[in-house]
C-alpha cells in the first residue's frame, strides 16, 4: 500500500516468520548458536525462552534453515492444548507414522525404528515443542520419555522447547525436575531496549530496501519503543500501521504525533504507562 511511496521493494513490517528479516541483536547470536549447537548435536533438551512477540519462532526457523543443521530433519507442534491422545496422533501425523489404531507403544516403537534409521544415515531427527509453557504435566511427562530414546553414545531424539517465561516456572515444579534436568542448553530472549529498538527498525526498513533517515524522526522511534516495551512484534505493529497513516497524511517522515495516535487506536497507553512505571519508583526522592 505503502511501498512505493516510502521507497521499498516490500513491506518491511510484515508479521511473519521470515529469516529475511531478522534481526540480531547480542543475545539473538547467543540464542540462535544455541539452538544450532542443541539440533546439529543432538543435545538431549534445548530451551527457549520469550515473551509472545520476541521473535522465538523466526529465530527457530533461521536455526533450522541454518548450514549447521541441514541434516536435521525437524517436526514442530505448536498446539498447547492437546489431550494426550492428540499429542500422540499429531506426533504420528508429523513424522509420518501410520497410526491407525496402533497403541501408544507401537507408535513409540515404529518413531524409535524410524530414528534409527536416520541415525544411521548420519540424520538427526528433532522435535521442537511451541507454546511449551502452556502444556499439561502429562504431556511434559511424555515429551521427557521421547527424550530417552538413545544409542550409548548419542540421543536419538533432541527436543526444543520454546516458550514464555511462565515455562521456567513450570520447569522448576517438584514433579518435573527430572525433564529440567535433562535440559542441556537454556536461552532467553528479552524485549529490546532502545538502541536496539531503533537499529531493528533501520534494519527491517534497509532490508525492504528504503532509507531508515527518510522513514521515522527520532522522536517517533523513541516512542515507538515506549509503547512497546521492546516487543519486536509490536514494534512491527506500530510501525507498519503508522507508514500507512503517514501515507494518507502524506507525511514523510513520519512524526511522533502519528505514533501517538495509532497508539492510541491500538489502546498501548497503558503499556506505555507500565513501562514508565517502574523506572519512576526507581527514583529516590532527594536529601532535604
Amino acid at each position: 500500500m505503502y511501498e512505493r511511496y516510502y521507497g521499498f521493494r516490500e513491506a518491511p513490517f510484515e508479521l511473519t516468520s521470515n529469516p529475511k528479516f531478522l534481526f540480531f541483536t547480542a543475545q539473538h547470536r547467543e540464542a540462535l548458536c544455541h539452538l544450532e549447537y542443541g539440533l546439529s548435536a543432538a543435545k538431549p533438551v534445548t530451551v527457549l525462552i520469550g515473551e509472545a512477540g520476541t521473535g522465538k519462532s523466526t529465530l527457530l526457523r533461521a536455526a533450522l534453515d541454518s548450514d549447521m543443521c541441514r541434516h536435521v530433519r525437524c517436526v514442530v507442534i505448536d498446539n498447547p492444548t492437546l489431550t494426550r491422545a492428540e499429542f500422540f496422533e499429531t506426533l504420528a501425523a508429523r513424522f509420518d507414522i501410520a497410526h491407525n489404531d496402533k497403541s501408544k507403544a507401537m507408535l513409540l516403537g515404529s518413531l524409535e525404528t524410524m530414528v534409527r534409521k536416520r541415525h544411521a544415515r548420519k540424520e538427526v531427527t528433532a522435535l521442537v515443542v511451541d507454546e511449551a509453557q502452556a502444556l499439561p504435566d502429562e504431556i511434559l511427562e511424555e515429551i521427557r520419555l521421547l527424550a530417552n530414546l538413545e544409542t550409548p553414545t548419542s540421543k536419538l531424539l533432541p527436543l526444543v522447547l520454546a516458550g514464555q517465561p511462565e515455562l521456567a516456572g513450570r520447569l522448576n515444579q517438584p514433579n518435573l525436575r527430572q525433564l529440567k534436568q535433562r535440559i542441556a542448553l537454556r536461552c532467553e530472549l528479552k524485549p529490546l531496549d532502545l538502541p536496539d529498538t531503533a537499529a531493528y527498525i533501520a534494519s527491517r526498513i534497509r532490508t525492504a530496501g528504503g532509507d531508515p533517515a527518510n522513514i521515522f524522526t527520532r522522536e517517533a522511534v523513541t516512542l515507538i519503543h515506549e509503547h512497546s516495551r521492546g516487543l519486536p512484534r509490536i514494534i512491527s505493529v506500530i510501525c507498519d500501521n503508522a507508514l500507512t497513516s503517514g501515507f494518507a497524511l502524506d507525511q514523510r517522515p513520519v512524526d511522533g504525533d502519528v505514533v501517538r495516535e495509532v497508539c492510541r487506536d491500538f489502546d498501548l497507553e497503558g503499556a506505555h504507562a507500565a513501562h514508565q512505571k517502574p523506572h519512576l519508583a526507581l527514583v529516590a526522592p532527594e536529601a532535604s
